[in-house]
């Protein structure tokens, strides 16, 4: 958890933009990832230079060349053709210059040094740089970031971590795309009920701002300490581990940094349609987590045809799920949030994709979320869906789990409260011995999977779940009516004085 002080000065520079007149929060947080990456390049190699002082070595690849000159590639005047020392473009140098000067290098020269750098470990956040564009509009505005990221630590990978899920919750407090992010305690709880490990091929399809793709890394340096140092184990973890598709530019580079502020350098991300035909991802995935866009409907000419064939549908929660049975390879595993009229709809498609999920993989799990989960910005009741490709079957019950409360209100206030189900979910999820006993009135239970198909495949919960109601004892009828024939000989009497009052 990030402190007060850190919080202060996170708002502090986010208040900066606003004056500057930049108020759309994701430009915002757009702009603070540029300026962290670029203190990040240099802290790295000032980092480097230490240890390579320290072992009387040199630095290994260096990212800013000693006494040499960076030429922008795209390089149209004379000036910048003449080229600019590397050491001006790195941060310790630069935070010193005058605000006019600072500003002059950080927009035509630190800003397209980051945009070029093409290859090493940076290289799946500056792939999605081209179309970048500096937008900070002053120097004195720039020098007033630059100071307030100055003060940050960033040395502390888990302390940044942190730093940045608290910008992606002030993007989503503000009420602007707040669609890209996923609660970090649902996340969290997904996460731990699948249980990541470092020999995953994880993927989130929507990866949005990667909030999944963090969670699993954070899981996994959790429970697995020596993952991120260990020769083919800390190399898969870096790079072919994570994977994550968006068709938002802007989100790609968001998602990028907020991996690369957890250790993870060179993931494979890309701009891609997660469902058009150019995703040709079959069976190459051991888990995927996802919150898939609710959208609706889209043009089901663009739609790929392998994933039409599980489902014939424009509707996208239900192509996705489609898309997650194709992706994972036999044996792979899927949490996926989906609206609750997946579970129970009655058109051919929803029936369809049930049926798939439920006769020929392996259903797991069904756990129905309050529908103020997702508030303030939409007050939609979701789920999530666990389940196994097995392409051969194999479900024989599942269980259900009749979530009440997550931590938070439930109105558009989103407080804090006491009452939490998701310990409850998690721990009764990774111990389903101890659910055999438990009966339909219970907030959890496994139902038969013959009983599911006897229900077109119903998977909501309230199609299978016992309410016990209370026997409810009243008073005899004559009792009632001797006290109505009191109450009203009273009204009468109380009537009468008041007539003899006026008459008087």
């Amino acid at each position: 958890m990030i402190t007060g002080e850190i919080k202060n000065k996170i708002d502090q520079i986010w208040d900066t933009f606003f004056v500057a007149g930049i108020t759309n929060p994701i430009t915002v947080l757009e702009q603070m990832t540029y300026i962290f990456f670029m203190k990040m390049l240099d802290d790295k190699q000032l980092q480097e230079e230490e240890n390579a002082r320290d072992w009387d070595s040199e630095v290994q690849n260096p990212t800013f060349l000693d006494g040499q000159l960076w030429v922008n590639p795209d390089a149209v005047s004379d000036e910048e053709r003449a080229g600019v020392p590397y050491e001006n473009l790195r941060w310790h140098v630069f935070k010193n210059f005058g605000a006019d000067n600072m500003y002059k290098v950080v927009r035509q020269s630190v800003f397209e040094f980051i945009k070029h750098i093409g290859t090493g470990e940076e290289s799946a956040y500056s792939r999605y740089m081209k179309s970048a564009i500096f937008l900070i509009p002053n120097a004195r505005t720039l020098a007033k970031i630059v100071d307030g990221v100055d003060s940050l630590d960033m040395n502390n990978r888990d302390a940044m971590g942190d730093v940045y899920e608290y910008i992606l919750g002030k993007m989503a407090a503000s009420g602007t795309n707040g669609q890209f992010r996923t609660p970090r305690h649902i996340i969290r709880m997904i996460v731990e009920m699948m249980q990541p490990t470092p020999q995953d091929y994880i993927c989130d399809p929507a990866m949005g701002s990667a909030g999944f793709l963090v969670e699993a890394v954070k899981y996994i340096k959790e429970h697995y300490e020596t993952a991120l140092y260990v020769g083919d184990e800390a190399r898969h973890m870096k790079t072919s581990m994570i994977n994550g598709y968006d068709t938002d530019q802007t989100m790609l580079r968001i998602g990028a940094m907020n991996l690369l502020l957890h250790d993870i350098t060179a993931p494979e991300l890309a701009w891609r349609d997660s469902l058009s035909e150019q995703n040709d991802d079959q069976g190459c995935y051991s888990l995927i987590m996802a919150n898939p866009p609710f959208a609706g409907s889209l043009d089901k000419g663009n739609v790929n045809k392998n994933i039409l064939a599980y489902a014939n549908t424009s509707k996208t929660e239900l192509l996705f799920l489609a898309q997650f049975v194709r992706s994972l390879e036999i044996g792979g595993r899927c949490a996926s949030i989906v609206p609750d009229g997946v579970l129970f709809g009655t058109s051919k498609a929803h029936v369809a994709i049930r049926k798939e999920i439920v006769d020929n993989q392996q259903l797991c799990a069904v756990i129905s979320m309050p529908s103020g989960v997702f508030k303030p910005y939409a007050g939609v009741s979701t789920a999530v869906l666990v389940f196994n490709k097995t392409n051969c079957g194999g479900t024989d019950r599942v269980w259900f789990y009749d979530m009440k409360a997550d931590g938070f209100s439930l109105d558009d206030k989103r407080s804090p409260i006491n009452d939490n189900d998701i310990p409850d979910v998690v721990n009764r999820f990774l111990n389903p011995d101890k659910e055999q006993e438990r009966t339909r009135k219970d907030q959890s239970f496994f139902v038969p999977v013959d009983e599911i198909r006897q229900n077109d495949y119903d998977l909501s919960i309230n199609k299978y779940k016992e309410v016990e109601r209370e026997r409810v004892e009243y008073e005899p009828v004559k009792d009632i009516l001797a006290r109505l024939e009191q109450t009203e000989a009273e009204y009468s009497k109380g009537y009468g004085e008041l007539i003899g009052m006026l008459e008087e």
